[in-house]
């Protein structure tokens, strides 16, 4: 088993206590009402503390049926959260687990920057290319800009 380490960040007009709020407080509701082209459904196994598990139910017709991530924790002080991919999703045979690091913080204009660090554990002796993460990236920020644009539409949500 290796791993591969990226980090990345991305730029949002929203600030980071209500995109914090979008995608760990309120997940379960706000990501199949912003995004249902993608997202079913969000299930929380457990009481979202640390090492429960959440599952992300695919619309009809997306390469990937579901994915289950556990939750590694968050801090509602720093808008920073962790949790581990363990199953579905593009894992496959390729890779064990993915674990994302992630944290909103402010910008000078009033939005935030969400800084991210992902690991890939890759099984056996296969090497994960940097395109394959970019590709891997640019799925899920479909997600992402559909989260956005519905909080820049809808300003009463997750305050």
């Amino acid at each position: 088993m290796g791993v591969v380490s990226y980090e990345f960040e991305v730029t949002s007009p929203i600030a980071p206590a209500r995109l914090f709020k979008a995608f760990v407080l309120e997940a379960a509701k706000i990501w199949p009402t912003a995004a249902p082209h993608a997202v079913k459904s969000v299930e929380l196994e457990g009481d979202a503390s640390p090492g429960s598990i959440v599952k992300i139910t695919f619309v009809e017709g997306l390469p990937y049926q579901y994915m289950k991530h556990q939750i590694g924790g968050h801090d509602e002080n720093n808008f920073s959260y962790s949790y581990s991919m363990i199953e579905g999703g593009p894992l496959g045979d390729k890779l064990e687990k993915i674990s994302y690091e992630n944290q909103f913080v402010a910008a000078a204009d009033g939005g935030s920057i969400c800084k991210s660090s992902i690991k890939y554990y890759t099984v056996g002796d296969y090497v994960i290319t940097e395109d394959e993460i970019k590709t891997l990236i640019k799925g899920s920020e479909v997600v992402y800009k559909a989260i956005e644009a519905y909080l820049l539409a809808n300003p009463d949500a997750c305050n």
